[in-house]
């Protein structure tokens, strides 16, 4: 018995050594590798390498709300209204031996109602760009503005006040501060027409905004200087003699700006100074409004172009100053004082087959302040009043009011 137990015992022992040497013969699984979110810190605060690329990549947004009052004119205007906006926005970049390589994109969709306007929800695609080395293509801030101003202001001033716009633009690098860009920009346009009655009508567009600048900025502050061409084309019939009509010849509208800013550390950490001026002529979309300026039961057209008496293209002509001044008087409160002044002016030859005094001249102008409570990184609470003033040198009807009170509240969490 006994010896029967030992040959048992001896022939598992030696199955279970044979059946060991093969499993170690057989290919092992190892187990998949972990790779864990790095962080990088080449580009700045909250930036990620996304796994498995060289590529680093930040996630941000915004939600703004805000409640606006809007001195009424009759009593069938809104005089409060509320927004609420939200952003989205991701930001990928990668380093390369041609430079750096970004990707942008910011998606908005804002709800307005009451004296904002109609009541909508309305999608935006608001900035959507490469960059490559120094070459920008895309929806960004127009290269003829200088998006680094300090101006803090909640409502409206009159001035080219860094619109997003469709763009290919080329920016050269000098160093210590310095760089220009040359840029083809879509066609920036002021109103076609003066009131219902159409003056000028316009033709399709054949050829791009252009627009140039030479930039600095430094430790103390910065400067810009920007100039645009803008085509002017018209779809009106205009006679030429012997019962024959041409179109009239296209003609060139321009702009200038120019911009600067001032850092103010010796009143506290964080102030600034900021001015910006333009010159339009043939070219008043660069004036920052649209096809009109309206204040109280006031309205001031803007057209680039008209079609005078003689046939040809008549241009319009205006300019515009703004500026204010950032001040904190701790480090969460912080205060901005602002105001803009612009002129618009036509040449006294009346357009065909207007009726009436060519009397459409105007100026306007507005000064405001806020204040801003940032408890935290990212939150701003913020109050602000705004008045705003506008003349025309037509007449004015007695009792037409010509001038508003306009006030804000704001809270906004960035991350």
């Amino acid at each position: 018995m006994k010896l029967a137990k030992s040959l048992f015992l001896g022939s598992v022992a030696g199955l279970a050594a044979v059946a060991g040497a093969q499993a170690a013969d057989l290919p092992a699984k190892k187990a998949a590798a972990v790779e864990y979110v790095r962080v990088c810190s080449t580009y700045g605060a909250g930036f990620f390498y996304i796994p498995g690329t060289e590529t680093c990549l930040r996630v941000g947004g915004r939600v703004r709300a805000e409640f606006r009052y809007l001195e009424p004119q009759t009593r069938l205007d809104d005089s409060i209204g509320f927004r609420a906006r939200g952003r989205i926005q991701l930001d990928a970049r990668t380093a390369t031996a041609y430079g750096l390589l970004r990707t942008f994109v910011r998606f908005e969709i804002t709800r307005d109602t009451g004296s904002y306007g109609f009541s909508t929800s309305t999608p935006n695609v608001d900035q959507a760009f490469i960059q490559f080395g120094g070459l920008t293509a895309g929806r960004v801030v127009s290269m003829f503005d200088n998006a680094d101003l300090p101006t803090g202001h909640m409502g409206t001033l009159r001035f080219s006040d860094a619109p997003n716009v469709n763009l290919f633009a080329y920016t050269f690098s000098f160093g210590n501060g310095f760089s220009a860009t040359i840029s083809a920009e879509e066609g920036r346009f002021a109103g076609t027409n003066f009131g219902t009655t159409p003056f000028f009508t316009e033709a399709g567009q054949t050829a791009p905004d252009l627009v140039g600048n030479l930039k600095y900025a430094g430790t103390w502050g910065g400067v810009q200087l920007s100039g645009a061409l803008h085509q002017i084309r018209s779809a009106d019939l205009v006679p030429v003699g012997l019962g024959l009509f041409d179109y009239p010849d296209a003609e060139l509208g321009w702009a200038i700006y120019g911009s600067g800013y001032v850092n103010l550390p010796m009143l506290g950490a964080g102030d600034a100074l900021w001015i910006a001026a333009t010159y339009a002529d043939g070219a008043l979309g660069y004036l920052g409004a649209g096809s009109n300026v309206t204040v109280g039961q006031v309205r001031g057209f803007l057209t680039d172009a008209y079609i005078g008496v003689n046939g040809d293209i008549e241009t319009g002509a205006g300019w515009s100053v703004a500026g204010g001044l950032r001040h904190y008087w701790t480090p969460t409160i912080r205060q901005n004082v602002f105001g803009s002044y612009a002129r618009v002016e036509y040449p006294n030859t009346p357009p065909a087959g207007f009726v009436g005094p060519f009397d459409l001249d105007f100026n306007e102008w507005r000064l405001g302040t806020n204040v801003f409570w940032s408890p935290v990184s990212g939150l701003d609470i913020g109050v602000e009043v705004l008045y705003a003033n506008i003349d025309t040198s037509a007449p004015e009807p007695i009792g037409v009011n010509n001038n508003i009170w306009e006030g804000r509240l704001r809270v906004q969490r960035d991350f």
